[in-house]
């Protein structure tokens, strides 16, 4: 993939459809070719003209943010954002007719950190539910290897930390299926999580950890 200027719209490893029943067809369409494509779109005209930053990787971006020129930083930060955001979601859920179970070390650090399976969804529904507004709910590794849920609002990328899984609450991705049933649409995307890349994301973070020292 490439992941520098110009950025471009990365493909959906499913078919539009692959979701269902739990998420529509039209939704993943419209979410992916309209609101994804946008944040690239936009993005790539906001540094067009700031060939300084065309080698800059995205996550560079979001990270030395504070770095970029005032005039472009919430551009940057909103847009860079949701380009993270957005391919961290569609890439972290799979088929349902393909799913897989929780197994492994991110299951034992699960159960570990919140005492069950059931008490994990429960606590990440909560979390998603409370998000006033538009924004996402994440499960992240800390520097201390703890596993927590954290939310952030609009496309706000949690930083300092490794990130597991996230779940899209903006509107647009349940809207048309779910109307305001958010908490409807919380339940069944536990359908449809790819656990194999969730444990992958956790096993990076942790292995990182125990070889690098971090302040």
């Amino acid at each position: 993939m490439k992941d520098k200027y110009p950025f471009e719209l990365i493909g959906l490893p499913y078919q539009y459809s692959a979701l269902e029943p739990y998420i529509d067809t039209e939704t993943v369409k419209l979410h992916h070719n309209k609101h994804l494509k946008k944040y690239v779109d936009n993005l790539n005209e906001i540094l067009a003209d700031y060939p300084i930053y065309h080698t800059w990787s995205l996550e560079k971006l979001i990270l030395n943010n504070s770095a970029l020129p005032p005039t472009i930083q919430i551009g940057v930060k909103n847009n860079a954002g949701g380009i993270y955001n957005h391919n961290l979601y569609f890439h972290i859920m799979k088929p349902a007719m393909q799913q897989n179970n929780l197994t492994g070390n991110l299951k034992e650090a699960i159960i570990k950190s919140f005492d069950s399976l059931e008490n994990f969804y429960t606590s990440f529904e909560n979390a998603a539910l409370k998000v006033f507004g538009s924004g996402y709910a994440w499960l992240i590794v800390d520097k201390d290897k703890e596993l927590k849920i954290v939310t952030s609002a609009n496309q706000d990328v949690p930083l300092n930390v490794f990130h597991v899984l996230l779940i899209d609450v903006w509107e647009h991705a349940y809207y048309l299926k779910y109307k305001n049933r958010r908490d409807e649409y919380i339940i069944n995307w536990y359908n449809i999580i790819d656990w194999d890349k969730s444990e992958k994301n956790y096993d990076i973070a942790i292995n990182y950890l125990n070889t690098t020292k971090i302040n």
